[in-house]
Order: structure tokens, then C-alpha cells, then sequence
């Protein structure tokens, strides 16, 4: 089932810009870059959109909490099943530079994900995930949770996540056409084996 809404989470406005939990919107940013797709406004959907062709690529603009509100309000009125959603966030259960894909689950005390749950009504619907580390993992392990992902990473880790963010675009025409088989082969064997990223350098 091909791809026809693509969702990249994190908060509007240029404080949250660089942290973490934008990592979605890095992601949705440099996929419309590389498609020549360009964002507007369109309050009507709580979100700013992109569109090339039948694929539409979206950053909520309700805050991370509210994400939900916008993809349901996208799929509803396109006619969009959830099989043919992706959502693209932050994931403190992958180190920085791992991205992977997955279908359903549990949104693991991720408040995007759980919002776009219970607005959908479903989790049946694609998440691409990108590692951003975990606080017990850093050099300040008793750091919040909250405060971390709301911090913008090292740099070492902000190129860790920009390389991983530039393989799934290159796996993204397999995403796109809902080759999730082909991607995930690509895609996670290129994270175990440090392969090269789509603009030549290493992960």
C-alpha cells in the first residue's frame, strides 16, 4: 500500500527548532526538499503541508501533545487509510544515528504517538523512528526525560541522526510505493554495518 500522508512530529516555533523531539520535522523538511515540494499554512488542518503528486507531507502545528488532531483531520478528508500513513518521530529506545521502521504498536509514553492513537482510533499505521538516545545513556543520566528531548542534541549526535535521517530518504522510494520490506532490509542493515549515507559519507 503506497505512502500517501507523511507526518513528521515535533513543535512549532524557532526555540524547539534544534531539539530532539523535532527530529520528525528534520525529517519531513529534508524529504519535501528533496521531492521540491514546498510548506504553507493551512490552518484548517492544524498543520503546515506540503504536497507533490497524491503524497502530502505534514508538521503539526498544535505542539507534539496535539499531533493527532492534525493527520486525522488530513486522513479524513483525503480519504487516507492508516496503512497508508507514516509518521516519522523521536525515539529514545534507538541511539542516535539507528532509524527503523515499524507497523502498530504501543506508543511507549511517546505523547505524539499517543495523541495520533487516539485520534485515529487505531495504531495501525507506519512510524519510521529515529534514535535520539536516552538520557541513562548520557553524560547526565539522571536527567528528565522531558528536559532531554526538549534540548538540542551534541553535535556528534546531531550528525549521528542527520546521517541517519539522509539513509531513509534514500530508502524512501521503497517507503513510498509500501515496499516497507525492501526499506527495512536496506535501512537497518545499513545502521548495523555503518554503511554510507545517499550523499557519500559515513554513518
Amino acid at each position: 500500500m503506497p505512502i500517501r500522508l507523511v507526518a513528521g512530529l515535533g513543535n512549532p516555533g524557532r526555540g524547539y527548532a534544534a531539539t530532539r523531539h523535532n527530529a520528525g520535522f528534520w525529517f519531513a523538511d529534508e524529504l519535501a526538499a528533496r521531492l521540491s515540494a514546498s510548506f504553507s499554512a493551512e490552518p484548517k488542518f492544524a498543520a503546515d503541508v506540503a504536497r507533490t503528486g497524491a503524497l502530502r507531507i505534514c508538521k503539526p502545528t498544535t505542539f507534539m501533545n496535539g499531533s493527532g488532531r492534525a493527520v486525522a483531520a488530513i486522513a479524513r478528508f483525503y480519504g487516507i487509510e492508516p496503512g497508508e500513513i507514516l509518521v516519522v518521530h523521536d525515539e529514545l529506545d534507538l541511539k542516535p544515528g539507528e532509524a527503523k521502521l515499524k507497523l502498530g504498536g504501543g506508543h511507549a509514553g511517546h505523547n505524539g504517538l499517543r495523541d495520533i492513537d487516539l485520534q485515529l482510533g487505531t495504531a495501525d499505521f507506519w512510524r519510521l523512528r529515529l534514535g535520539i538516545g536516552h538520557p541513562r545513556e548520557s553524560q547526565a543520566p539522571e536527567r528528565e526525560v522531558v528536559d532531554y528531548v526538549l534540548k538540542p542534541p551534541a553535535a556528534e549526535d546531531r550528525g549521528a541522526i542527520e546521517a541517519a535521517i539522509l539513509r531513509a530518504i534514500g530508502a524512501w522510494p521503497d517507503i513510498a510505493r509500501g515496499d516497507m520490506e525492501r526499506a527495512m532490509l536496506a535501512l537497518h542493515t545499513r545502521a548495523r554495518d555503518g554503511g554510507v549515507a545517499p550523499n557519500g559519507t559515513g554513518t
